[in-house]
């Protein structure tokens, strides 16, 4: 295979490992935090500090709190949503990419080594971008 051939199977091989990763690491975040609060076991998280002299967090529901309790559950459950959606997006963008991914190893099987169609190459870009474009929702 020349150059091209390469960069298809360097692309697929990107994309299959791109699946793995996304199949093998469920997101489960809540409230930004990845871990449990650190605490004795059995021992009820503590309430958040106010710190003498220093605004308190939106959202605490501590005295002077310019979001208040009620805009701190609608903040909550908009983030819920929002992670909720991103988590469906994820889903639904890696199962294109298993389908991407597999369709292009079939034209690959079936080209031979002095050819590789202009098909080959655009479907394995696209795997390319839909690949990076999860790495980076599934960062932030």
């Amino acid at each position: 295979m020349g150059g091209d051939g390469r960069t298809t199977m360097r692309t697929l091989r990107i994309a299959v490992m791109g699946m793995v990763f996304v199949a093998a690491c469920p997101v489960g975040v809540s409230d930004g935090q990845m871990f449990p609060p650190i605490g004795k076991p059995g021992q009820q998280p503590t309430q958040p500090q106010q710190i003498p002299g220093m605004p308190p967090k939106p959202g605490t529901g501590m005295p002077d709190d310019p979001m208040g309790p009620l805009d701190a559950n609608r903040a909550e459950r908009q983030a819920k949503l929002q992670n909720d959606d991103r988590q469906k997006r994820l889903v639904a963008d890696t199962e294109k990419l298993l389908v991407l991914a597999t369709d292009l190893k079939a034209q690959v099987d079936k080209s031979t080594k002095d050819t590789l169609s202009v098909d080959v190459i655009k479907k394995a870009d696209e795997i390319e971008k839909l690949a990076r474009s999860v790495k980076e929702r599934m960062k932030g």
